[in-house]
């Protein structure tokens, strides 16, 4: 009974650290046929061992097909495994990355994320990125290459993110990091999953 509530606090508390974009499990995930989604796929990555074998994931597909809840839905499975896991978007890391610069905790801020086991990176691409934000994704690319598992979610398909970044060097230099050890899923949806969950809600 003690280390069942003891694995049950720690389950716990790495959900909450984790601090997921939604609550997501893979026992929910969608398998219609239209969503081109394969199960056997799915199934090999809910073992977790991409995590153990310090793999990445990309997941890219049009806006409500469903990549952030499958992202999220790897999250609170490696959770349940107990994993360290942090889920972000974009936007908001990098947000996150200035404020660390501007009080001189960048080296410690950079340190965490190259602890956590399992990181969501979301909204991938949703603008160009400056010199500047190009360097810290690859600082983050780098010191978690082969150490640690990424997942990675994006509308962009990954072939069309070397034109995100405005120095090709830098842009090889991520890519290079991030793609050649890492599962592909390219989502398609012909209804939003949104759409989909609002009609099943009713």
């Amino acid at each position: 009974k003690e280390w069942l509530s003891r694995k049950n606090s720690r389950i716990k508390r790495l959900l909450h650290n984790a601090s997921l974009g939604m609550n997501a499990c893979v026992e929910d995930i969608d398998y219609t046929t239209d969503r081109k989604i394969d199960k056997k796929t799915i199934q090999t990555l809910s073992m977790y061992s991409f995590i153990e074998q310090k793999l990445n994931i990309i997941i890219s597909g049009k806006t409500g097909c469903g990549k952030s809840f499958l992202a999220c839905a790897f999250g609170n499975n490696a959770c349940r495994h107990g994993y360290t896991v942090k889920y972000y978007r974009i936007p908001e890391l990098l947000l996150e990355i200035q404020d660390a610069k501007a009080e001189n905790k960048y080296s410690k801020f950079m340190g965490h994320l190259q602890n956590i086991r399992l990181l969501i990176l979301d909204d991938i691409g949703l603008k160009s990125y400056t010199l500047e934000e190009s360097r810290d994704i690859l600082e983050i690319a780098e010191c978690r290459y082969n150490k640690t598992s990424t997942i990675f979610a994006s509308q962009l398909a990954h072939e069309h993110w070397y034109d995100l970044f405005p120095d090709p060097t830098t842009a090889d230099a991520i890519l290079d990091r991030i793609i050649h050890n890492a599962y592909i899923l390219a989502l398609d949806s012909k209804k939003s999953m949104r759409e989909v969950m609002a009609e099943r809600g009713n």
